[in-house]
């Protein structure tokens, strides 16, 4: 007879993502994992797989939960330019607030720590920052074709030299506990939608 499952495995993968998003995935052990999840080793490979494995869930949870606002705040009616303009200051804000500013994006943490090595993980975090770039090139458009934009400004490239800024964001923030170098680079960054 098999045995039930006697842990909640969402509640479980919640908790790896924490941890893996504090520590980094080099920096958690199997050991950390065990005891920080409350579970033992062999529920561990039953239910997620190798450390690998779970981290890959668990940054697909994050993936999954991260900002589901996004969406709907860069395709809303009207212009769109305050809409960039909220969610770039709203990346800055967050990269400077004392509670987020340690453990920083889980995407961008991944980036730096596994991207260059791991393919797995750098296609997940491509695909995170396809989707940001285009959200970002289609209210670009859109702004471009409502006036809003210089008719010479081009929305692609602009699209991604945000991206870039908002990932720089996200590494300068963890590090740095001075809020205006994060402000004042985003503003100057802004200032060219102008």
């Amino acid at each position: 007879m098999a045995r039930t499952k006697e842990f909640d495995p969402d509640a479980a993968l919640d908790a790896a993502l924490g941890l893996f998003w504090a520590r980094g995935y080099e920096a958690t052990t199997l050991s950390d994992l065990v005891e920080h999840l409350g579970i033992g080793r062999a529920s561990l490979y039953a239910t997620f797989g190798n450390k690998h494995d779970l981290y890959l869930k668990a940054m697909d949870r994050y993936l999954e939960t991260r900002d589901p606002g996004m969406v709907e705040e860069l395709s809303a009616p009207g212009p769109a330019l305050p809409a960039v303009r909220g969610l770039v200051r709203r990346f800055a804000a967050q990269a400077s607030a004392d509670e987020e500013r340690l453990n920083g994006c889980f995407v961008t943490n991944a980036a730096a720590e596994l991207g260059p090595h791991d393919t797995t993980v750098a296609r997940r975090v491509e695909l995170s920052w396809e989707l940001i770039e285009t959200l970002l090139y289609a209210a670009l458009t859109r702004a471009r074709a409502g006036g809003e934009l210089p008719a010479d400004r081009d929305p692609r490239a602009l699209a991604r030299m945000l991206l870039v800024l908002m990932q720089g964001i996200r590494v300068v923030g963890k590090v740095s506990s001075d809020p205006a170098r994060v402000r004042d680079a985003t503003e100057q960054a802004l200032s060219l939608l102008d």
